[in-house]
């Protein structure tokens, strides 16, 4: 099976194939970024097991590469599955997961269900921004 672009949420999210090509260079997100303008996404989802193992390596720079490119052209980014492995040897990695999960261009989650909690608290904050600016506006 192929990326295909699904709502979630309200949302439209990338959701690439975890049977897809590996994503470990700024080229491959590039791809990825192209494949997710043509489809209107706005969130890209990507298996965490069509990363390579140098992403989940901070030192390599790889994961900074990556998710940096795809948020320069502004769409966010979701690590779709389990991380575990990773985080049980590398301190650093747990500290740039926790503080990503907190920021809205960056979530590494378990699943599309959590992705999905994860858009509609978005949705649920913006639409209270809107309110209170509504309101000040007034």
């Amino acid at each position: 099976m192929g990326d295909r672009c699904r709502e979630h949420c309200g949302t439209k999210v990338l959701e690439c194939a975890a049977d897809g090509p590996k994503v470990g260079c700024e080229r491959d997100a590039a791809d990825l970024v192209n494949e997710a303008f043509n489809t209107g996404a706005q969130v890209i989802a990507i298996p965490a097991e069509r990363l390579t193992e140098d992403f989940f390596t901070l030192s390599s720079r790889v994961a900074g590469e990556v998710v940096q490119k795809i948020v320069t052209y502004g769409m966010k980014v979701a690590v779709v599955g389990d991380i575990g492995r990773y985080l049980n040897r590398s301190a650093p990695l747990r500290d740039w997961v926790r503080e990503s999960n907190r920021g809205a261009d960056l979530w590494f989650v378990e699943d599309f269900v959590a992705l999905d909690e994860r858009l509609e608290a978005r949705n649920r904050a913006r639409a209270s921004e809107r309110a209170a600016a509504s309101a000040t506006s007034e």
